[in-house]
């Protein structure tokens, strides 16, 4: 049933009328008896029960589908974010209005039509961990680029063979008399710790851009927008439905 967008001054208190001639906007039926009012629009009776009874209903179950709908969008927004910069080289900050886009749309899918401040939410943590994440397979592919271009380093002679041997006979010694020197061992570094802490330089990125003040800043607002894009999608259908009213009877024609 199409109504027009919400009424957003919905007169609760004020007695209101359906004059003769006028029709339900969904049906096209004539008002007649008891009538609503469902976004500003006239709606019988009928049609009313009818869209309220069709309105989907929040559940946990719900829920859970738009949270994987938009768990796999987000992988699928990181992975065209990252692809995109590896392959062109070049930086566009536009693609997270498409990534926050494509989230909202998933989990309004996954969800059924539903939507909310909790949906809202998680679909703005989505559009930016997969924008900001999308900055570490960017900054390795950079890293292994810079060393494929650096000029393989050559290691040059001694100009003095005989003092290097003499050096190396010296080094020796002391293992041949039995004294073990001592080697500096470098701590190893758990994964998950590793792991955890990718995770937060590439959760701090768009704000560690901001050392370059003019592409740190645009980009910035351009991820926030994308947020919007994602808020927007997934926020509750608003349907006003103010009512009942009674409809005036129409007045006789009096007879010549």
């Amino acid at each position: 049933m199409g109504f027009p967008p919400a009424n957003p001054t919905p007169q609760f208190a004020t007695a209101e009328y359906a004059g003769s001639g006028e029709a339900c906007k969904s049906c096209n039926q004539a008002i007649s008896g008891t009538y609503y009012r469902i976004n500003g629009s006239l709606a019988c009776e009928r049609c009313t029960t009818q869209l309220q009874t069709q309105l989907p209903k929040d559940s946990h179950a719900a829920f859970v589908r738009a949270l994987m709908f938009g768990f796999g969008a987000a992988i699928l927004g990181l992975i065209g974010y990252a692809a995109f910069t590896i392959i062109t080289g070049i930086m566009i900050g536009y693609i997270s209005l498409a990534v926050g886009w494509l989230i909202g749309k998933a989990m309004r899918t996954g969800s059924r039509g539903i939507g909310g401040l909790r949906y809202q939410i998680a679909a703005a943590l989505f559009t930016y961990a997969a924008v900001s994440m999308a900055a570490i397979p960017i900054y390795f592919s950079q890293i292994s680029k810079d060393k494929a271009t650096k000029p393989p380093q050559v290691k040059t002679a001694p100009a003095n063979p005989g003092a290097a041997e003499d050096s190396d006979e010296d080094d020796a010694a002391p293992a041949s008399s039995g004294a073990t020197p001592a080697r500096a061992t470098k701590p190893k570094m758990n994964l998950f710790v590793a792991l955890g802490m990718l995770a937060l330089l590439g959760l701090a990125s768009p704000f560690l851009e901001l050392q370059n003040s003019y592409h740190g800043v645009i980009g910035l607002i351009i991820l926030f927008v994308g947020i919007r894009f994602a808020w927007q999608q997934t926020g509750a259908p608003k349907i006003d439905v103010v009512g009942p009213f009674q409809s005036r009877a129409p007045t006789p024609t009096p007879a010549p």
